[in-house]
C-alpha cells in the first residue's frame, strides 16, 4: 500500500472488513461517513418551504427544476469535502466540476455554465485547485463564467454552482421510482482507484474529451426518449447509499442483489468489494426503468462505454434490502430513518 492510499485510508474513516455477509455490508453502508454526512439535509428540507408555481421540483432532485417556456432550467451546486481538498487539491479541483456536471447529466439536462465560490488560505493550493478546475471544464466542455473569490479566509474551500437545461418532458427526476420498476447501474468499469482516495474511482480523467461527453449526453438522449422512471448520480454515499436517497424521496423500497452490481476486476484493481459499494465512480448512475426499456437502456449505455446491470427492483416495503445468494439484510427502513432523514410523522415524506 502507497504512503497516499495508507493517508487516504485514515483520513476516510476506511471500515476494514473480513467477511462479505449482508449484515456486515449493511452496517458498513450504514456506518459510511459519505451516508451519514448527508443526514441533516431531511432538517433544511423542512425548514424551507417552496411555494412558487415555477419551481417544479427542489429539494431531493440532484437539480432544482424551474419553468422556462417549453423548457426548464436546472440548477445545482456542490461542495468539495474538506479531506478531499487536502489529500488533493488538483483532484478536488477537478471533481468540483465533475460532480456538478453529473448532477445536470442525471436529470436529463445539457450544463450551461457554472460559478464557483473559493475560499482560500494558500497560494499553492490555489494554483492547484484552478488548474483542476480548468482541465475538467475544457474536457467536459462546459464554461466556468464567473463566482467568488475570497482570498484572504484560514481555509481552503472550492463551492461550485451549475446551471442546465432540459426539455420540460425530458427532465430525470429521483422521486417517481414505481413499484415494479427494475433498478439499473451503470458504470465506467475502466478506470483506476484515484492515487489520492481510495474511495474515488477515476475513469474520467484520462479519457478524451469526445468519450466523456458521449457519456454525459447520454442521460439527455435516454430522457427524452422516456426510457428512465427516476434516476441519480452515484455520488459520495456510494452505489446503494444513492440508490437510498432515491427511493426515500420516492417513497418506495427495493432488493439489492448485490451480486449483481457492475465491478471491475477486483484482483487487478486491488479493490475490495467493501470499498467499491463506498465508492464515488468518475461515471456511474443508479436508475429505475420499465422492465420494458431495460434491454434497450442497458444497450445504450455499452455504446458509450459503460456497464449496465439490473441489480434488484423497486417494490411498496420502504425498505432497502441488499441480498446474495440466500441471506438478506435491511439496509435501510424509511419509515424510522433514511440516508436524507427526510421522514417525520406518519405518511409519505414527500
Amino acid at each position: 500500500m502507497s504512503d497516499e492510499t495508507e493517508i487516504a485510508y485514515r483520513e476516510f474513516g476506511a471500515i476494514v472488513v473480513n467477511s462479505c455477509s449482508t449484515e456486515r455490508i449493511a452496517a458498513v453502508i450504514r456506518e459510511y461517513e459519505g451516508v451519514k454526512r448527508k443526514h441533516s439535509i431531511g432538517e433544511m428540507v423542512r425548514a424551507f418551504r417552496i411555494d412558487e408555481p415555477g419551481i417544479m421540483a427542489s429539494f431531493g432532485e440532484d437539480a432544482a427544476v424551474i419553468s422556462h417556456n417549453d423548457e426548464v432550467l436546472l440548477l445545482a451546486a456542490d461542495g468539495i469535502w474538506s479531506k478531499l481538498m487536502e489529500a488533493d487539491p488538483y483532484w478536488a479541483g477537478y471533481c468540483s466540476i465533475l460532480v456538478n456536471i453529473h448532477d445536470i447529466a442525471a436529470m436529463g439536462g445539457r450544463p450551461l455554465a457554472l460559478v464557483d465560490v473559493f475560499s482560500i488560505s494558500d497560494e499553492r493550493i490555489r494554483h492547484q485547485v484552478i488548474n483542476g478546475m480548468r482541465d475538467a471544464s475544457s474536457q467536459f466542455g462546459v464554461p466556468i463564467v464567473g463566482g467568488h473569490l475570497h482570498p484572504d479566509t484560514p481555509y481552503s474551500v472550492i463551492d461550485v454552482a451549475i446551471l442546465g437545461v432540459a426539455r420540460k418532458d425530458g427532465v430525470i427526476y429521483s422521486h417517481t421510482a414505481m413499484d415494479g420498476d427494475r433498478i439499473v447501474a451503470a458504470i465506467d468499469l475502466d478506470g483506476r482507484v484515484h492515487p489520492s482516495c481510495f474511495l474515488n474511482w477515476d475513469s474520467v480523467s484520462m479519457k478524451t474529451a469526445d468519450y466523456v461527453r458521449k457519456q454525459i449526453g447520454l442521460l439527455e438522449k435516454l430522457g427524452r426518449e422516456h426510457l428512465i422512471t427516476a434516476g441519480k448520480d452515484i455520488s459520495n454515499p456510494g452505489v446503494i447509499g444513492t440508490l437510498g436517497m432515491l427511493l426515500e424521496v420516492s417513497g418506495k423500497g427495493a432488493l439489492v442483489d448485490l451480486d449483481a452490481i457492475p465491478i471491475p476486476d477486483l484482483d487487478a484493481s486491488g479493490v475490495s468489494f467493501e470499498q467499491w459499494i463506498r465508492m464515488y465512480p468518475g461515471m456511474g448512475f443508479i436508475l429505475t426503468v420499465n422492465a420494458s426499456c431495460v434491454e434497450e437502456v442497458c444497450r445504450q449505455f455499452c455504446e458509450v462505454g459503460m456497464t449496465a446491470n439490473v441489480i434488484g427492483n423497486v417494490d411498496s416495503s420502504r425498505q432497502l434490502r441488499i441480498s446474495s445468494g440466500e441471506e438478506i439484510s435491511t439496509v435501510f427502513d424509511f419509515n424510522r430513518n433514511g440516508v436524507m432523514r427526510l421522514f417525520s410523522g406518519a405518511g409519505d415524506c414527500r
